[in-house]
């Protein structure tokens, strides 16, 4: 236990320089100012040059609420570029190392905005121009990529879609008159964070180890939801459960069916409901709802190869 809390990084104490030279991966970090002045902090993982040629396809990469792209969100990216992907990431305003009161996300609208612009921007670099591209999107950051696709239809060539909160569980959702309470104070005090619900990280994360390890987080939100972010969740979920099938990308959505933070019943919606010509979806039994860190590395390693399985059928090389 102690040498667990000495721990630098998800990974260990390796150096993040010398971890991705041993992953045979190249990354880097940066700031990128949004169209509404906000400084959002981004992270890059991309395959080592080589006679390979350039990247398979390019993934982008949005995090879910309370995370951010510093910590086990990594792990999935770095398996990406290694598997021949470009991955880039953002830290969504208030998360990470962005600029926002923690945990405070007044207007979702605003933040698909801030990932349109950053995505595009790294669209038009000339490497990545002509690569088949992807949204990715884990929990909240599922919902997100979902309103990206609603306002730029033709912008990407598929999505991933890992356990989407298109729909808060009813589980971990405050119940009545407790959200119409909310929302009214939220009218006053939207930043005050008094919000009542259940530990995520202890409903997300099924191995014990697993549990220590994503707690050491520097950077994750460890108060109670802010009022303002939950009546915005509320209303966001609330709008994509009802555009289901307005959705006509390719896609594949995975959700665990022991996920008591977002429901699996809503991801079997969207996979009947959207007009996708091109959709599949994985039901994992008994999995919760960090499919991709907190599960057991076996059920971890199941997950990553049907994500890399879809994208393979739908890349060129």
């Amino acid at each position: 236990m102690e040498e667990q809390q000495k721990r630098l990084h998800f990974w260990g104490n390796t150096q993040e320089e010398d971890y991705y030279k041993l992953q045979n991966i190249t990354a880097s970090k940066s700031f990128y100012t949004s169209p509404r002045g906000l400084s959002l902090f981004t992270r890059s993982w991309l395959p080592q040059s080589s006679a390979a040629g350039p990247p398979r396809g390019l993934i982008c990469m949005v995090h879910g609420y309370g995370n951010d792209i510093s910590w086990t969100f990594q792990a999935t990216p770095i398996f990406l570029a290694q598997m021949g992907f470009a991955c880039f990431a953002i830290d969504l305003q208030g998360h990470g190392h962005s600029q926002g009161l923690k945990g405070f996300v007044p207007d979702v609208d605003l933040v698909v905005e801030d990932c349109i612009s950053f995505f595009n921007s790294i669209k038009l670099d000339p490497q990545f121009q002509d690569l088949p591209t992807f949204l990715f999107g884990e929990s909240m950051g599922g919902a997100i990529c979902v309103l990206i696709h609603l306002a730029a239809p033709k912008a990407f060539d598929g999505a991933i879609l890992v356990a989407p909160m298109c729909k808060i569980s009813d589980k971990v959702k405050p119940r009545w008159p407790i959200p119409e309470i909310l929302t009214f104070l939220a009218k006053f005090m939207p930043t005050l964070a008094i919000v009542p619900t259940a530990d995520l990280l202890e409903k997300s994360v099924k191995v014990p180890e697993k549990k220590i390890i994503a707690g050491m987080n520097p950077s994750r939100y460890r108060g109670k939801p802010r009022l303002g972010t939950v009546v915005e969740l509320l209303r966001v979920t609330d709008f994509v459960s009802g555009k289901l099938g307005d959705v006509s990308l390719p896609f594949i959505v995975l959700h665990g069916s022991a996920d008591v933070v977002t429901d699996p019943n809503v991801s079997r919606a969207l996979y009947e409901e959207a007009k996708s010509e091109d959709k599949c979806i994985k039901i994992y039994d008994g999995m919760m709802h960090s499919l991709l860190f907190g599960e057991t590395d076996e059920n971890v390693e199941m997950v990553r190869g049907d994500i890399l399985s879809w994208l393979n059928d739908r890349c060129k090389r």
